[in-house]
């Protein structure tokens, strides 16, 4: 069954709606028919794989223990880095085996949702680390990572927001309107990934399986080649877009009706005016992570150290650090890593420009500025995504062989 995509999941998903309408209209707390549902919905997500439903339990294992033994560590005043070092490595190796194996065809502790579970692990011991989190309970903890809402593919959620928003009673009323926007974004996100998302789809295969007639091909386009290249990658950036954009609004609005207020994944990434701006409005949830829990602690580690001879050298090579663990995060292949390397360039110079340009600072906020600068963004944009999809290595690869 997958999430978010087939008959049965939505069928599964409105049975599992209504007792969890009924306890939030009668302003009782769901936490636990959530967890209990959740369970269910994950075994069913599991139930064609017993290969993934073994590797997301000794994932699941492992986690726990990892994110007990660092609690007890820091709760007993022992504060062991070798304990919480040893927790990290072995909460983030499931994914690493995964990865790595994935490069060569092999199928290691792999499962749906590793990446996004494996960053929501890492946060919980980030913060027990920092004294932020000082108790977890186990129905805490597990409801944290097995919230089948955003199971496959996030949004990325915080354990500390989630346990607040599981542990509220909410008002009727509160309960109500959380409820209908939860709807409407169930609604708006399967048009988006069910309807748009197959056009743009269509439109670049459509020898695919989910298909709409009447919807031209680019391969069909008239010109040159390079024409149709261009048409390709544009096509390819809004596939890519509402495919997973629709999916987000459908798991945020899921998490709505189970009285989970996850953050939204999207907003408005085509209007970004810079590279910095783009991030801000594009997979939100991760580029925040990676910002709080890699980009600033390199900086600060940087800085104690005197790493670099200013703040700004200092905020560049923290950018390409971000970056490329954001590509090696999406798969340790040549395309990802690129793409991570790219977009760690880009944000680097973008710091630059914007730190030392006196003709950026002058012109700023003039309009025919803020129009040719969202412009150059949006083709740096979509360059990106054709180095995400393999676009750009296949054209190398063609050059090379003649």
């Amino acid at each position: 069954m997958g999430f978010y995509t087939s008959p049965s999941f939505f069928m599964a998903l409105a049975a599992a709606v209504v007792p969890a309408a009924v306890l939030g209209f009668m302003e009782r707390r769901i936490k636990y028919y959530g967890f209990a549902a959740s369970c269910v919905m994950v075994g069913l997500l599991f139930a064609g794989s017993p290969a993934g439903a073994v590797a997301f339990a000794v994932f699941l294992t492992v986690a726990f223990a990892s994110m007990r033994a660092t609690l007890a560590s820091w709760k007993g005043g022992c504060k062991s880095m070798a304990v919480y070092r040893a927790s990290l490595v072995a909460t983030i190796a499931p994914l690493v085996i995964y990865k790595v194996g994935a490069v060569f065809d092999a199928n290691l502790l792999g499962f749906i949702g590793i990446s996004y579970l494996t960053f929501k692990a890492v946060q919980v011991l980030i913060e027990i680390r920092d004294g932020l989190i000082d108790d977890l309970g186990v129905v805490d903890y597990l409801y944290f990572l097995t919230f089948f809402a955003t199971f496959t593919s996030g949004p990325i959620d915080r354990s500390r927001r989630f346990r607040e928003d599981a542990d509220r009673r909410l008002s009727r009323s509160e309960y109500a309107d959380l409820f209908s926007r939860g709807i409407l974004f169930l609604l708006a996100g399967a048009v988006s990934q069910l309807v748009l998302a197959t056009i743009a789809q269509t439109a670049l295969d459509p020898s695919a399986t989910a298909q709409l007639a009447g919807v031209p091909a680019v391969i069909s386009i008239p010109g040159p080649a390079p024409v149709r290249t261009i048409a390709r990658a544009y096509v390819y950036a809004l596939y890519l877009f509402f495919d997973f954009a629709g999916y987000s609004l459908m798991a945020v609005g899921a998490s709505y009706c189970f009285g989970i207020a996850t953050p939204k994944n999207f907003r408005a990434p085509f209007a970004a005016q810079d590279m910095k701006d783009f991030w801000n409005r594009w997979h939100i949830t991760l580029s925040t992570w990676l910002r709080d829990f890699v980009f600033m602690r390199f900086v600060r580690m940087a800085s104690k150290r005197k790493l670099f001879s200013s703040r700004l050298h200092t905020a560049c090579a923290a950018y390409l650090v971000d970056m490329l663990l954001m590509g090696a995060w999406h798969g340790p292949t040549l395309d990802y890593l690129a793409y991570g390397l790219y977009h760690g360039v880009l944000l680097a110079l973008t710091e630059v420009y914007q730190k030392r340009s006196a003709f950026y600072k002058r012109n700023k906020r003039k309009r025919w500025y803020q129009a040719l600068s969202w412009f150059v963004t949006m083709q740096l944009v979509v360059i990106g995504f054709a180095l995400f999809s393999g676009q750009l290595t296949h054209i190398i690869e063609r050059i090379i062989n003649g």
